[in-house]
């Protein structure tokens, strides 16, 4: 419900009530007052106030439809959805015609999962009201429940047909556009509304961020400027801008963009991090480690700051402290795959053999099973002495890389190695069926055994 009533009324309203529950007096308000004081309450999130002014109001004014609607709301967002709808049902005996009545009942079918209903009631209140714009929005959200986001998509439009400035429809337009791949669609949508609202910096903004999702980044860039000079205080444009710029590979252009935005508000870690990136790019790497601290000071829990300063020290081969900030970045996300292939990897550039092995068997937890990630660490595993655990990871591999020679010729190296003759000439027959040219592991991770007269006389028969 909506009110018109001037602000220094309004704030008197709020003072005169507030003053009367301090003294325990009764005082007079019309209905209109009444409401006026409950939306305030009810925007503020004061409900027990609310609550208050809703029984004083009834106590005062007990006919009023537009204080027992009140009442609906608070039973709905209390959850007494039974004394909401035999409120609603016994309004609208009163008044059939109060498109309010309907627009409640829908939100209280709403909250019972009943959507199309919901939509139902909406139409009729549709049908009643004059101000339809917040009905067609919410018509629009409960398409979205069902998922039907063509038809949300046309809900939102008419929002925007009825009041263009209503840049939470054009958002959910947009979204809607995304979700159904329609891509092109939303840039001829957004090009036509900017047409008539030239100077919209969200249209602006949204139309660059298609462009870019299109790779198409000197419009991307083109329409971020566009969002800026239409509002030069707008962080998420210069974000854009910087991003865009990057993709360009205009990296002093990016830091620029980037260092707009903390000036127009508190730094953000994502400005800094690609700020350091950008110097990082240029050759600049006192700056990027610099502004690489600067990122994981302003947010400690960063993950992707510790791991941005871990792949820099990598690149610069002192893998010592490389190792320090990926602990870092473990300690903050344990479950993250990516993090624990760094750590094994750095480890192995130390030749941190039982800790690159823990990392290597973590990130196969974690999903992992590329092909060179378990052979990786089998081969750690051997070189450990564990040739049995090396053996079942050989196995577990076998499921998701079958017919491989690579994990072939390790299986029949360690079975050689434990004198299991059948099973080693059942592996060794395989690898060299699908690929001799591996036959030089076994020499590599076994050379004991390639000095054997079982080994020697199995490989002859496929030399021969």
């Amino acid at each position: 419900m909506q009110f018109s009533q001037e602000e220094p009324n309004h704030k008197i309203s709020i003072s005169k009530f507030e003053k009367m529950l301090k003294t325990n007096s009764l005082l007079f308000f019309d209905s209109e007052e009444f409401e006026s004081i409950i939306h305030f309450y009810l925007n503020n999130g004061k409900v027990a106030l609310a609550k208050k002014a809703i029984k004083l109001g009834l106590d005062q004014h007990p006919a009023s439809t537009n204080l027992k609607l009140f009442k609906v709301e608070i039973y709905i967002f209390e959850g007494d959805l039974t004394k909401a709808n035999q409120l609603l049902d016994e309004l609208h005996l009163l008044e059939p015609t109060n498109d309010e009545v309907y627009i409640q009942k829908a939100n209280l079918l709403s909250k019972q999962d009943k959507h199309k209903e919901a939509i139902t009631f909406l139409s009729k209140a549709l049908e009643l009201s004059q101000e339809t714009s917040d009905i067609h929005s919410l018509i629009g959200m409960e398409y979205l429940f069902l998922d039907q986001f063509e038809n949300a998509k046309q809900s939102f439009i008419k929002c925007l047909e009825l009041d263009e400035f209503d840049y939470a429809s054009l958002y959910n337009v947009i979204y809607c556009f995304e979700f159904l791949e329609q891509n092109k669609e939303a840039i001829t949508f957004l090009n036509q509304y900017l047409n008539t609202n030239p100077y919209s910096e969200i249209a602006w903004h949204q139309l660059g961020k298609l462009y870019y999702a299109l790779k198409n980044f000197n419009k991307a860039l083109r329409s971020f400027d566009f969002a800026i000079i239409s509002d030069d205080t707008f962080v998420g444009a210069y974000i854009e801008k910087g991003k865009t710029l990057q993709k360009l590979k205009k990296y002093n252009e990016a830091i620029e963009n980037y260092s707009v935005t903390l000036g127009l508000e508190d730094p953000t870690s994502f400005a800094l991090l690609q700020i350091a990136k950008c110097h990082e790019k240029l050759g600049n790497n006192q700056l990027a480690l610099e502004y690489y601290y600067k990122t994981v000071h302003e947010d400690p829990s960063l993950d992707k700051g510790w791991t941005a300063i871990t792949k820099f020290y990598t690149k610069q081969k002192n893998y010592q402290k490389a190792l320090y900030y990926i602990n870092k970045a473990i300690d903050l996300d344990s479950e993250n795959m990516a993090y624990w292939k760094l750590y094994s990897n750095i480890n192995l550039r130390l030749n941190f053999f039982e800790e690159a092995e823990r990392g290597y068997k973590r990130t196969i937890e974690l999903g992992d099973y590329e092909l060179e990630t378990w052979l990786t660490r089998t081969d750690l595993l051997i070189k450990l002495g564990e040739e049995e655990t090396a053996m079942y990871n050989l196995l577990q591999a076998m499921e998701y890389h079958p017919e491989n020679a690579e994990i072939e010729f390790r299986l029949a190296g360690i079975y050689f190695k434990f004198n299991e003759t059948e099973k080693a000439t059942y592996h060794l027959t395989n690898a060299m069926n699908f690929d001799k040219e591996y036959l030089f592991v076994i020499k590599e991770l076994f050379p004991m055994v390639t000095e054997s007269p079982l080994y020697i006389n199995a490989v002859k028969k496929f030399t021969l």
